[in-house]
């Protein structure tokens, strides 16, 4: 008898490249559920006396291993950074040169006159793929994705894939790092390992946010990931918009000069309004990010949970919170508010929130799979050290004898 909590379906894990029928899969099949219960029987209880035994996942037994050698990938570069445009062509040659690989690069990359002008990274250049972001669909193109550059780059990735994103290889080249564990000076050697395959992973879970639009006016541009509900009345018309969140969800005052006023539903109930200047919804990734800042605690990407923090609330008693990941958050403006309120989406997407809107969140059943540099703990315990500074302070001086201690 086993009693499993699965959140992310194996199909939706599993990555299944149509183009170069080359798929990535995860090694531990544990990685896909959290607090799996076995019922065991004790010795010489022939049935009668049985137990309950929580078996949890090791998060360094996470590998990534390949199906069928990758054939195609992604490769993400930081726009506007000069520093990056060396690095960028030699990975870009290596790939292309040495790995025999099918490489997908962004259309205004390659348009930069730095890239465009090199006669002798032309000839190269003319055996990429280009894409252009909310136009082309690279879903099931890329095996896996290279990105060079900060934090910033891993989220863009993030965005590109409203579904199942291919697992990622960030390269530190910016100016945090936080989730970019690789150095570039060893490059050839980590990518090919990578190729090769079996490499630790970390699945980043995400949230799946729907914006409700009440009242919006027809001369608005549409999202291409926009829905439009009616109800036969165009007057009645409702816009949907979809987001993949990677790092979290930030509903402010914006330009206002009154606190924001927002009440906050989970699983339908209301459980508070927020008044201050608004409130952060992030994942366990984005704790280390606004919501760190803001007072929350930081939270080990592996566990399943979605932080809710308040920005400078007007309440003493108002700290930051964690709930499952499986619950659903509503938030909506407040029939006392006297302002609108504005909401992005990692830092993107910014728009207005009025009456009779509401923002829905929930884990979303596609993560980000992060390689990692050694394994998950070790990487994150790493990046808290050395981006944060976390617990970092002078040591205290040791003591020859007891004679000296006073």
């Amino acid at each position: 008898m086993q009693n499993e909590l699965l959140v992310v379906k194996e199909r939706r894990i599993r990555h299944q490249d149509r183009a170069s029928s080359s798929s990535w899969d995860i090694s531990s099949r544990a990685v896909m559920k959290f607090n799996p219960c076995l019922v065991e029987e004790t010795p010489g209880s022939h049935g009668e006396n049985k137990v309950w035994k929580w078996h949890i996942q090791d998060p360094a037994s996470q590998k990534l291993t390949w199906n069928k050698p990758p054939k195609s990938v992604l490769v993400i570069k930081k726009i506007r950074d000069a520093s990056l445009l060396q690095p960028f062509k030699e990975l870009c040659i290596f790939l292309t040169e040495v790995k025999n690989m099918i490489v997908y690069v962004e259309k205004k990359v390659l348009d930069d006159p730095a890239i465009s002008g090199d006669e002798n990274f032309g000839a190269i250049a003319k055996k990429f793929c280009t894409f252009r972001e909310d136009f082309d669909d690279l879903s099931n193109r890329v095996d896996f994705i290279i990105c060079l550059g900060g934090d910033g780059t891993l989220l863009y990735a993030s965005s590109l894939f409203q579904e199942s994103v291919p697992p990622v290889m960030a390269f530190h080249l910016g100016s945090l790092g936080f989730l970019t564990p690789f150095k570039f000076d060893t490059y050839q050697s980590q990518v090919t390992q990578i190729i090769e395959g079996n490499a630790a992973i970390v699945l980043r879970s995400r949230l799946k946010v729907q914006v409700l639009k009440e009242n919006w006016e027809k001369k608005d541009t549409m999202d291409e990931k926009s829905i439009i509900l009616t109800n036969g009345d165009a007057e009645s018309s409702r816009k949907v918009m979809q987001y993949q969140v990677l790092n979290e969800v930030v509903v402010d005052r914006g330009p206002s000069s009154y606190l924001s006023n927002v009440d906050l539903y989970l699983d339908g109930h209301l459980i508070t309004t927020v008044q201050g200047d608004g409130v952060i919804v992030s994942t366990p990734t984005g704790s280390t990010a606004y919501a760190v800042a803001a007072g929350a605690s930081m939270i080990h990407p592996n566990v399943p949970a979605i932080m809710i923090t308040p920005i400078c609330p007007h309440s003493l008693s108002f700290r930051p919170i964690v709930v499952p990941a499986g619950v659903e958050l509503k938030i909506k403006l407040s029939r006392e508010a006297r302002n609108t309120a504005w909401v992005s989406f990692d830092g993107r997407k910014r728009q207005e929130i009025c009456h009779g809107d509401s923002i829905t969140i929930t884990t979303s059943c596609f993560p980000v799979p992060s390689i990692c540099f050694r394994d998950p703990v070790n990487d994150w315990f790493e990046s808290l050290a050395q981006c944060l500074h976390w617990n970092v302070r002078k040591k205290q001086n040791y003591l020859i004898s007891e004679d000296e201690e006073f």
